[in-house]
């Protein structure tokens, strides 16, 4: 029958955590209070401090959807495209729906386009860019559209349709800004690294590394020839200057890709007749 809680530190907390621990007191119409203290605000970290403001704008019997999509937002660049979405959020279902909603579909129109399907077309491809990917709550200020948008966004498969989607966005809300124009963007990459046969598209050493698992097994002088000096070859990677301070990497990465993804397709060899 406690109806006070008293949690220190709580910077050290998830969202997720958070709300579950303020859901640990109160029962009916017995009162509660959660007290939740943290160090200096100046030395928490951004993170922390949205956390708090976001756990104390969201009081409301059955505000953990809306606590949710916070959660989505706070946890940076990258989410969407990645393996990195975890804890809450995953309670909603928007990891696993994703992931399932997005193999169906690029599945089903494989093979209406009579391609063929590698594995899963690969739809674990990691992208780790230095790019923050999210859609901001003053462009689309109400929560479930924006999850909406999310879900839409993880099953798009062609760059026409992600092409569609950012004149959609731009007809319905407004010019773009740029957290969604790098998510766009994103997807962009991860739709050319899935035909280019990329597991991973990270940073390193202010170099882009891309990546490709069947790359011990091609002929990699040739490819290296093939893409010219503005990239480098190693036995399981591609690599590729990243310009610090301008966006000359981003144009610079798309025609790295593009260029894989047409030496990949034109090398391929002929499934065995059967």
């Amino acid at each position: 029958n406690a109806n006070t809680l008293i949690v220190d530190r709580s910077e050290n907390f998830g969202l997720s955590q958070l709300y579950q621990l303020r859901g640990r007191v109160g029962r009916g119409s017995q009162r509660a209070y959660a007290y939740f203290f943290h160090g200096p605000w100046r030395n928490l970290t951004p993170d922390a401090r949205t956390r708090l403001e976001a756990l104390a704008e969201h009081t409301d019997l059955g505000s953990g959807y809306q606590l949710a999509m916070r959660d989505l937002e706070i946890r940076g660049a990258g989410e969407l495209l990645g393996a990195n979405q975890s804890g809450h959020i995953a309670a909603i279902g928007f990891d696993l729906y994703t992931k399932m909603l997005a193999r169906a579909v690029k599945m089903r129109k494989a093979v209406q386009r009579g391609e063929t399907i590698l594995g899963d077309l690969n739809e674990d491809t990691k992208i780790d860019l230095p790019l923050a990917t999210y859609i901001p709550p003053d462009y689309v200020p109400d929560g479930s559209l924006r999850l909406r948008l999310y879900r839409r966004m993880a099953g798009l498969d062609t760059l026409e349709e992600i092409d569609a989607m950012a004149e959609e966005l731009a007809d319905r809300f407004g010019p773009i800004p740029d957290p969604i124009d790098n998510l766009l963007y994103q997807l962009r990459v991860k739709s050319l690294a899935i035909r280019a046969g990329i597991s991973t598209i990270t940073t390193e050493a202010n170099q882009i590394r891309l990546r490709m698992p069947n790359l011990e097994v091609m002929d990699r002088m040739k490819l290296q020839r093939y893409l010219g000096h503005d990239s480098r070859v190693s036995k399981s990677a591609v690599w590729l200057s990243l310009a610090e301070g301008t966006n000359d990497w981003k144009v610079a990465l798309v025609q790295v890709l593009e260029k894989l993804t047409n030496y990949v397709s034109s090398n391929a060899e002929p499934a065995p007749e059967g």
